[in-house]
């Protein structure tokens, strides 16, 4: 159990040891950029060069003409720096920051952004993002304003967090990428430890510009680097600690902006052509959007480049200059004739464009950047921008708000990908955003709300993707919505799931040993494709992921899963492998190498039973909500929440992860309470359907029942159910009346006339004719089960073997039987008594009572002395009833259980009474061999009196059938748990104080025995109140013959003892007797009362359990009870080596439906787990926490109201103001006009009436 453990621990081990050996390759890859031509600035009066170093770090200077001017005045990275091996990589801690370390990287502005990916994702660890944000613009110390920081803390990072997404920020605590910083330190701090998305924040600064950067530098690496930050209450140029990993990039310049953004474009670029999942194994790119903030005219450049390479841009309107003219020029520049069919090369933007367009462009490139210089490459620029407007969305933060802030970053991603995308159905790329989002409220509002009709082929790559990525809603979604998963689930595309499997996952372990030991057998075989054997996974590649992989096959899975069920039911998938579930393990595995050689047919065949296949792969890896979903959809209810139950519990035994094995025993009990309660829901529509479900072979559970499984799966809450306990109790009486009181069992097992008399009453007569007419030829019609199927439980469990052993004997003999299978009376009768498992049992109680009363007769009584002399004949009787105890633990073992030998003697094992006979008949073959020996015959004797004491307590057994007694010998059970751990910390002070106490009065005794006797025995005897006061107090000795000689002491005289410690040696018993008779008894007496109160509670359902247990042991077991099951045991012989006669009781209470009948009954079963799923979910609709919920919705929903409501007023109060203004002034002109000579005095026209509805309509 601990191997994966191992294997885990080692994998992690090699991870570790190797940190800086995995990044050793670093400086030989990557590069820094170094100026080497000084370009005198002219502005530093020859001191400084154009990148911003001093002149004495430079290799060389820029050649001068005649004249004294130098020919270079413009200073080019490419031109006037060199390349040389990076010397600034590793682990950054930030002093006084607490907080995890960061990596980072120096390298140079012409870095293969591949390269950087890989080491991002492989080496460093970073998780694969689903989303790339870019924040681009706010550099500086340029002042935020406040719904700008509201935008990117509620709405920014909260929509990453939630995708799991990268945001890739400028890296220094400055301006916008200071507000992403806290923003992402804020909301990882409110994240679950066990969210599995956190946001990653990267920082892509300029080296150059970087606060003590000179910290950094180690050209072995640094492991890691102590960085000090200078003042974290103010903007500086100092990195952010809130970043996970810092992207140093070097264009040679110092103390410059900029170098940094051709890199960032082509990082950007590369991502976005990666593909999301793992190991990139999703069906969409990692989509990519850059976040404009405010910035200068310098942007407008980046934004032109990213837009030419279809990058999707949102810009925030009204964060600041360059955001500003963007919005302002896709909202009001007129709408021309622009070709759009191609991107314009660079420099060919203003072609074809009026002059009047240009000019507008112009004005706007003027009004937002008055300073700017080379206007007209500005203006070509906004041109370009304004021909890709489709892939700008702009975003008024200050009116819209943050709220749904993610919705506003799909849409403008949907909006390029829209743009790009050569797909007929345009809603493909949105739906496979929103899967890869996992936003299904995104997907139900917008993409599902019936005005889309969806086809197979569009939801198949999504389907994959949420199934891989374990997103239950957007499975549930697929199914509800057009996905047929018969056709989606092929034995190919299960194994293609299997492969998905998360490398630190238990399952993924034990696939893998499995694989290992196939390909092991497969290496004398030639290889089809010739590779080599490797593991299941390996980290190959960190892009295309690993290859080998895809070896694994369905003979892995199938060896799993026999793992884990046992011999509850046959190995799956043995139907398309071809192989026959019998076959041995060696056989099989080249059978299956020989097969996967050729052309594996079976891969394109359709799964028989897809849901249960995905409920078992969401079970291997222990996905609650995915696991639930898939057993609601699947059939067999019961059946399949208890193999659940039962993988998942064997599951927890080798996980060694504490979470996650309490996670699968969570998940394991919620599949009992399922079963439980699917259960009851039909054991109260029909009874008898009911209990055909309990014992119904499954065919798509390898042949298993209801009871079996239950019973691998020790689902002891299941099993307390009182439909299960209703049918054992059937079981258990047979044909008789449950009612029937147990001394007229005894009277008439004494009396067997009795049987054909009134006193024990039988089913009636027309009921099992009725039972057997339904039986051989009605069908069930009905799905409420009032009228389904009822079949016989004499016909399905008593009488199993009887017919059975007429049809084999039909075969083999061609004897005629009669056509009228009804028997007589005085047959049936005789066999509805003696094959009841309650009459099987009491024949073996009162049997086995007069066994001890003729064991202890031998015992006390007749015990003779060895041959010749004896022994009598009653032990000779006792001798030949052991014989048969012999017989029937033989019949047990061998040919009871499984198909497999091996199997059946470990499940015999395994049963602790079955270790109590094995005991007891192996005390008395030694008790037998060793008195017919004089030498050993009272060894004998003693060893018989021990094994009487085995048999006796054999006994316990037995009364576990009574309700009662039952669960009180349970709790027994429990508490010897708690004897064995107050045994040990007596024995510790039994130890200490019988040393001590032999040592002080005996200063010396050398004979074994005696020290034995007073170190432990008479210690233990203290306890019980036998203390020698005369041998121990020196007021109270007995004078006693004793010698201090050490020759006569040795020679076995008593030692006298030594008083001089006396009065130590009564402090100890003092002591001694304090803490074992008050501490360490009453501390006994708190774990009983402890274990009592615990049990008590579950007493019944461990009883009813164990009853299980009885019930079917009784059943499997002959009818008459030893001596006489001998005869049974020799009719048992005959049938089965004779006349070739089959068990029918291999495996127990087993009932195999066909056809319409197994049809019906699987109907009914699901329609009663839909009426309990139904109820269960109008149960918690109507909690408290769903209400409280739904008001708090319906809340938000009246304040968004309310706030539209007070726009509205504060709109219509403007207007109001407005009006009056206008009034006013109309009233000054008409009072100017009256008074002026211009137009004749005359009456002021009246106002118009107007009526209330009008007044309303004009108000609303």
């Amino acid at each position: 159990m601990k191997e994966p453990q191992r294997e885990r621990d080692r994998e992690s081990g090699n991870v570790g040891s190797s940190k800086e050996n995995d990044q050793s390759w670093i400086p030989k890859t990557l590069r820094k950029r170094v100026c080497t031509t000084f370009v005198e600035d002219s502005f530093s009066n020859g001191v400084l060069c154009q990148c911003g170093g001093v002149r004495e770090v430079h290799a060389s200077v820029a050649t001068a003409d005649f004249f004294g001017a130098a020919i270079v005045t413009q200073w080019d990275s490419r031109q006037h720096s060199s390349e040389c091996p990076t010397d600034a990589y590793g682990e950054l801690e930030f002093a006084g920051a607490g907080r995890k370390h960061s990596h980072f990287l120096r390298l140079s502005c012409d870095t293969s952004p591949q390269i950087v990916y890989t080491l991002m994702t492989a080496h460093w660890g970073l998780p694969l993002p689903n989303l790339v944000v870019s924040v681009v613009g706010g550099e500086g110390h340029e002042k935020i304003k406040t719904w700008v920081r509201d935008v990117l803390r509620n709405g920014l990072v909260r929509a990453a967090q939630s995708t799991g997404a990268w945001i890739l920020t400028g890296g220094l605590r400055e301006g916008v990428t200071r507000c992403v910083g806290e923003a992402v330190r804020d909301h990882g701090a409110a994240a679950p430890a066990i969210s599995k998305k956190k946001v990653i924040a990267v920082g892509l600064a300029p080296w150059g510009l970087v606060h003590n950067r000179q910290q950094l530098v180690n050209a072995q690496g640094s492991f890691p680097a102590r960085y000090y930050v200078q003042n974290t209450s103010r903007d500086s140029y100092c990195l952010d600690n809130n970043c996970q990993a810092f992207l140093l990039v070097d264009d040679g310049s110092v103390g410059r902006r900029g170098g940094e953004t051709a890199f960032c474009g082509s990082l950007e670029d590369y991502i976005s052509h990666q593909h999301t999942g793992i190991w990139g194994s999703g069906s969409i790119e990692i989509p990519v959007l850059c976040m404009l903030i405010s910035g200068d005219a310098n942007m407008l450049e980046r934004l032109d480049v990213s837009l030419r390479k279809a990058t999707p841009w949102l810009v925030l309107a009204g964060s600041g200059p360059a955001a500003d003219f963007i919005s302002d020029l896709l909202d009001n520049l007129s709408s021309v004739s622009l070709s759009t069919s191609s991107p314009p090369a660079e420099g060919e933007a203003a072609e074809g464009l009026s002059a009047e367009l240009r000019d507008k462009v112009r004005n706007k490139v003027q009004r937002y950047f008055p300073a700017a210089a080379e206007l007209e490459k500005l203006v070509d620029s906004a041109l370009s921008i304004y021909q890709n407007r489709e892939f700008i969305t702009v975003f008024h933060g200050e009116k819209e708000g943050s709220d749904d802030f993610d919705i506003v970053l799909l849409k403008a991603l949907v909006r390029a990908s829209k743009r790009v995308s050569s797909e007929a159905m345009k809603y493909t790329e949105e739906l496979k955003l929103a899967v890869a989002w996992n936003r299904v409220d995104i997907a139900k509002t917008e993409l599902f709300n019936g005005d889309i009709q969806w086809k197979y082929e569009d939801l198949e790559d999504s389907m994959t993707d949420a199934l891989i990525n374990n997103k239950p809603q957007f499975v549930r979604l697929f199914c509800e919505n057009g996905l047929n998963i018969l056709d989606y689930l092929t034995y190919r595309r299960l194994e293609s799931l299997y492969c998905s499997l998360s490398d630190s996952s238990l399952a993924y372990i034990l696939l893998q040993r499995h694989l290992s030991e196939r390909q092991g057998l497969a290496g004398s075989l030639p290889n089809l494709h010739g590779a080599e054997t490797v593991p299941l996974k390996s980290l190959q590649s960190a892009l295309t992921g690993p290859a080998s992989a895809m070896e694994l096959n369905l003979y892995e899975v199938s060896r799993l899963l026999w793992d884990l069920l046992g011999d509850v039911c046959q190995p799956f998938y043995c139907g398309p492998l071809g192989l026959n579930p019998t076959t041995g393990t060696r056989k099989a595995l080249k059978q299956v190498n020989k097969m996967l050689l050729g052309e594996c047919m079976y891969q394109d065949q359709r799964c028989l039973s897809p849901w249960a296949a995905l409920f078992i792969w969401a079970i291997l890896q222990n996905r609650h909500e995915m696991a639930v979903y898939f057993w609601e959809m699947a059939g067999e209810s019961v059946l399949s929440a208890l193999g659940g139950c039962k993988m998942l519990r064997e599951l927890s035994k080798l996980e060694t992860e504490t979470e996650t094995k309490l996670a699968m025993k969570e998940l394991a009990q919620t599949f009992e309470n399922l079963a439980h309660d699917v259960f009851g829901e039909c054991y109260q529509s029909n009874e008898s359907s009911s209990f055909t479900l309990l014992i119904r072979k499954s065919p798509v559970w390898g042949g298993a029942t209801c009871l079996q499984m239950a019973t691998a799966a020790d689902a002891r809450l299941f099993f307390s159910h009182d439909g299960v306990q209703s049918l054992l109790s059937q079981i258990w009486w047979g044909d008789m009346e449950r009612s029937t009181e147990v001394w007229k069992l005894v009277l008439t097992f004494f009396l067997p006339p009795l049987i054909y008399t009134d006193l024990i009453s039988f089913r009636a007569q027309e009921e099992e004719d009725k039972s057997v007419e339904v039986h051989h030829g009605r069908d069930a019609d009905s799905l409420d089960g009032n009228d389904a199927t009822v079949f016989s439980l004499a016909d399905i469990i008593q009488n199993e073997e009887e017919a059975e052993e007429l049809r084999a004997v039909k075969e083999n003999l061609k004897d005629s039987l009669p056509s009228d299978s009804k028997r007589p009376f005085i047959v049936s009768r005789w066999t509805q008594f003696w094959y009841s498992p309650v009459t099987s049992f009491l024949g073996n109680v009162l049997m086995y009572f007069l066994f001890l009363y003729l064991f202890a007769y031998v015992l006390l009584v007749d015990f003779k002395p060895p041959p010749p002399d004896g022994p009598s004949t009653l032990e000779f009787v006792l001798y030949f009833w052991v014989f048969t105890f012999v017989c029937e633990e033989i019949r047990q073992t061998f040919f009871v259980g499984s198909t497999f030998v091996l199997q059946r003697m470990r499940n015999y094992i395994q049963d602790m009474w079955n270790k109590c006979d094995l005991t007891a008949i192996t005390l008395f073959t030694l008790a037998l061999c060793c008195r017919m020996f004089p030498w050993s015959y009272d060894v004998g004797r003693a060893i018989m009196a021990i094994d009487f004491m085995v048999y006796t307590l054999r006994l316990i057994h037995i009364f576990a059938v009574h309700k009662q007694l039952g669960p009180k010998i349970i709790i027994v059970g429990k508490m010897m748990k708690d004897v064995f751990f107050f045994l040990f910390f007596l024995a510790v002070w039994l130890l200490a104080y019988g040393v001590a106490n032999q040592a002080l009065l005996y200063s010396y005794d050398p004979r074994p025995g005696w020290i034995f006797r007073r170190v432990f025995y008479r210690p233990y005897l203290h306890i019980f109140g036998q203390i020698p006061i005369h041998e121990m107090d020196a007021d109270k000795l007995v004078e006693v013959p004793c010698t201090n000689n050490a020759t006569l002491i040795e020679a076995g005289e008593e030692p006298c003892l030594s008083t001089y410690s006396n009065w130590l040696v009564v402090i100890l018993l003092a002591i001694y007797l304090l803490f074992t008779n008050i501490v360490l008894v009453n501390l006994l007496i708190a774990m009983f009362s402890h274990t009592f109160s615990k049990v008590q509670e579950h007493s019944d359902t461990y009883w009813k359990f164990q009853r299980y247990n009885l019930i079917k042991e009784y059943h499997s077991r002959p009818c008459l009870a030893p001596p006489f099951i001998i005869f049974s045991h020799l009719h048992l012989f005959i049938k089965r080596v004779y006349y070739q006669i089959p068990s029918v009781k291999i495996k127990h209470f087993v009932l195999e439906l066909r056809g319409k009948k197994a049809s019906c009954l699987n109907t009914w079963e699901a329609i009663q787990k839909e009426n309990l799923l139904s109820a269960q979910n109008k149960q918690q609709r109507e909690t408290d926490t769903v209400r409280i919920k739904s008001t708090s919705v319906k809340v938000d929903n009246v304040l968004k109201q309310m706030a539209e409501i007070r726009d509205h007023d504060r709109r219509l109060r403007l207007l109001e103001t407005e009006l009056e203004y206008c009034c006013s002034a109309l009233s000054w002109m008409t009072d100017a006009l009256s008074q002026s000579n211009l137009i004749k005095a005359g009456h002021l026209p009246s106002a118009p009436q107007r009526s209330d509805s009008t007044v309303s309509k004009l108000t609303s």
